[in-house]
């Protein structure tokens, strides 16, 4: 077998045993890795509780990791969110997927759970069970400094997982998080505080030549796109450099999206994380973009903040205080939790008390929902359900229970149509409209109309779920596409496929999340926004109109989805459907 190892490690933390499955090719071409096997195990246990013993955490690797292919050294987590009940997934950095490849496992499944705190360190085909009482309420800072990992790959989580918040992430190599859905609280429920993996071998090439000639080709893409290595692209600014680009459309979310653009945006934008903390580039195994900031200056080795915590911690929640940011993100990311959650959480609070926050009040409330005290017992159960118990609850900014990420869907009708239908709730990533919408690649569209948005979506859910599954970084395909992305994946497996075969696989994937939350009971109801999206306007300005949406024009789009997707009018999947894409419908 080439690009895969054909061994997945399955763990149980009740016994401290293991277990080797072999799956044959066949198995392997169907679910690819990453995502689609994630999927695959957490289906088995879709209806249990997300603190059952036996609900899964998975963790997979892809064909292309450990190869020269660009962006490969990530994997995906997949498990049942915490906070949505929903499936739950992210996309993982760092070099811990590369290190569990080399390691012989394309991926491990975690079930059981430990009587107390436990660690489990991987090198090559020996696993250890340790006891980790002595780690129990370190923060992931303290975590790594402990362990000392040098080319292992490191991933836990810190007070936050251990303290039942809802929207705890795991951490990995320190400064890569698999933030959204509270896969952290999946850690804690089972008394899991880290993983510790290392591996001395090599993934398997069948066509060493056709892969570098992907890889020149992706490389090429890659050096002419603007946005990722241009003067202010990915490379250079992190992925602040969208900022700007969302103030000046008038879509920055703003007072907890009462409004749209922050008139302190100019003097926060990532120009100014620059200049003031002089950050040095850094990436996930098997990277040349290097997206990631760390501070050299002032915040020496602080983590720079990503796009969403550089406008939740300002425009959402009042904040014009750069260095303010730095510390909430550091916090954030030291408790791990995550960031986006976090913000809208406070957000909702402000507008319910009508509270400002100062510095003191704000890293406060952070530390106290990390740890479970005071105000922080409610808060860190989310957005709806604070915004529920303080009866206001459409001051909860999220769909299907999971926060909204830093674009406001009135400027932008793609986006909030991805918003609506995404299986992981209030979700950017699941189709991304905004590449077209707003940078305008691969084509552009009209950002203020849902022509063509639903079949645009449905196509742009297959195309990435084949792409956490390869696994690589969404970000590369700003330039490259999955045409040299299917070439590097026949290189490396020697399984002849194109774009569109990659796509195909990209589609059962993603109907099978859809089957998984439709056994949750989710359905057309949940596939909605929060009502303020249809009855106030954003903020118009600079010759630019910011209407609410239109709710008739939204159902429109939506009924037209559920008809692309394969989905019957009530949004629930279909036997005929699932059966087409070989998916089983024996546990509906």
């Amino acid at each position: 077998m080439y690009g895969w190892t054909g061994n997945i490690l399955h763990i149980n933390l009740t016994t401290q045993s293991f277990r080797v499955e072999t799956p044959g090719i066949d198995f392997y071409k169907k679910y690819m890795g990453g995502k689609g096997m994630g999927g695959y195990y957490l289906r088995q246990c879709a209806t249990l509780p997300f603190d059952h013993p036996d609900m899964v955490i998975a963790f997979f690797t892809g064909p292309l990791v450990a190869t020269i292919a660009p962006t490969s050294g990530r994997a995906h987590l997949v498990s049942k969110s915490p906070l949505t009940n929903l499936v739950g997934d992210a996309s993982l950095g760092g070099k811990l997927a590369t290190q569990l490849k080399r390691a012989g496992w394309d991926g491990m499944v975690i079930t059981g759970k430990s009587p107390y705190p436990m660690g489990i360190q991987i090198s090559d085909n020996l696993v250890k069970f340790c006891r980790a009482d002595h780690l129990w309420g370190l923060s992931t800072q303290e975590i790594h400094k402990t362990l000392s990992p040098k080319k292992a790959g490191l991933a836990c989580i810190g007070p936050a997982g251990e303290n039942g918040v809802r929207f705890a992430s795991v951490t990995v190599d320190l400064h890569h998080a698999a933030g959204r859905a509270g896969l952290g609280l999946c850690f804690g429920v089972k008394n899991l505080k880290y993983l510790l993996v290392e591996g001395q071998g090599h993934t398997r090439v069948k066509n060493a030549n056709s892969l570098k000639e992907a890889r020149e080709e992706i490389f090429r893409l890659t050096a002419a796109s603007p946005a990722l290595m241009g003067e202010y692209g990915f490379s250079n600014l992190g992925t602040g450099a969208v900022y700007d680009l969302m103030d000046s459309r008038r879509m920055m979310p703003t007072d907890n999206f009462l409004a749209t653009r922050f008139e302190h945006a100019a003097t926060l934008n990532a120009a100014a994380y620059s200049k003031t903390y002089e950050p040095k580039k850094h990436g996930c195994r098997g990277c040349h973009i290097l997206c990631k900031k760390i501070g050299t200056k002032n915040k020496p080795l602080a983590t720079m903040p990503e796009f969403e915590t550089m406008s939740h911690f300002t425009a959402l929640i009042g904040c014009h205080d750069i260095d303010l940011v730095i510390e909430a993100n550091d916090r954030c990311n030291r408790h791990g939790m995550d960031t986006i959650s976090a913000a809208v959480t406070l957000a909702a609070r402000r507008e319910i008390t009508g509270q400002n926050f100062t510095r003191d009040t704000l890293l406060s409330l952070l530390d106290d929902m990390a740890m479970d005290r005071g105000e922080g017992k409610e808060l860190n159960k989310g957005s709806v359900a604070y915004a529920k118990a303080m009866g206001q609850p459409g001051a909860a900014m999220a769909v299907k229970g999971m926060e909204l990420p830093a674009y406001d869907p009135r400027g932008a009708y793609g986006m909030a149509l991805g918003y609506a239908l995404s299986t992981r709730g209030g979700c950017h990533l699941r189709a991304y409209p905004i590449s077209h919408e707003i940078f305008r690649k691969p084509v552009a569209t009209d950002r203020f109309s849902f022509s063509g948005k639903a079949r645009i979506i449905k196509i742009a859910e297959d195309f990435n779920a084949i792409v956490d599954s390869l696994t690589a970084c969404k970000f590369i395909f700003f330039a490259a596409s999955l045409e040299e992305y299917a070439k590097a994946y026949t290189g490396v497996t020697g399984e002849p496929s194109s774009a569109q075969d990659l796509v195909s696989i990209g589609e059962r994937i993603y109907y099978n999340e859809r089957i998984i939350n439709y056994l949750n009971g989710f359905d057309a109801k949940d596939d909605d926004l929060p009502r303020r999206f249809f009855n106030e306007p954003g903020t118009s300005g600079n010759q630019i109109q910011i209407p609410p949406i239109d709710r008739e024009d939204f159902l429109a789009a939506r009924k037209k989805y559920y008809n692309i997707r394969g989905l019957d009018s009530s949004g629930n999947p279909r036997k005929e459907k699932a059966k087409a894409l070989g998916l089983k419908w024996s546990n509906l």
